[in-house]
């Protein structure tokens, strides 16, 4: 079922918080885009690209994020539609950079990845404020960033408990 005002990918905005596409695969867009930056992460982690560097790109790409999400919401007149799944994006790499102390980095992905699903999913405050009561592209993004922090201090705490496996 297509969504309401739905955009097509022949918008570059729409590309960009779309994850060039994968929001608008069928069923879950969000796991979807959750899935889409799990080959980047790996091969980041795989390299032990050091995780300091990102922080600085992270930051910038969640302000550009809000911004691009808010104009197209207004644009398309939707609010936090299924489509945009840069936020996911961006929660995930937000939650990889809690990894980065671990020597196995698959295994480090899977668990961050069920992690950050479940904090999407389930929203715990702060998140649930960005999501319900901001209604500009901040609130679009924002709650999964703060997922993401709680998918990695969760890792951090696994990992913690249980380091011989990681």
């Amino acid at each position: 079922m297509k969504e309401k005002n739905a955009p097509s990918l022949s918008h570059p905005e729409v590309v960009y918080l779309s994850f060039f596409g994968a929001g608008f695969l069928p069923k879950a867009p969000g796991t979807w885009g959750s899935l889409a930056i799990c080959p980047i992460l790996f091969l980041l982690g795989y390299f032990k690209a050091p995780f300091f560097l990102f922080i600085p790109f992270l930051i910038m790409a969640t302000i550009i994020s809000c911004y691009v999400a808010e104009v197209a919401q207004k644009k398309f007149d939707v609010h936090d539609p299924g489509w945009i799944v840069i936020d996911e994006v961006l929660g995930m790499w937000t939650a990889w950079l809690f990894t980065q102390t671990g020597d196995q980095p698959i295994f480090s992905l899977i668990i961050i990845f069920g992690l950050f699903r479940l904090f999407d999913i389930y929203k715990i405050w702060p998140a649930t404020f960005f999501d319900k009561k901001v209604t500009h592209g901040a609130g679009t993004i924002l709650d999964d960033i703060i997922s993401g922090v709680y998918a990695g201090l969760t890792y951090l705490l696994l990992r913690f408990l249980f380091f011989k496996f990681f």
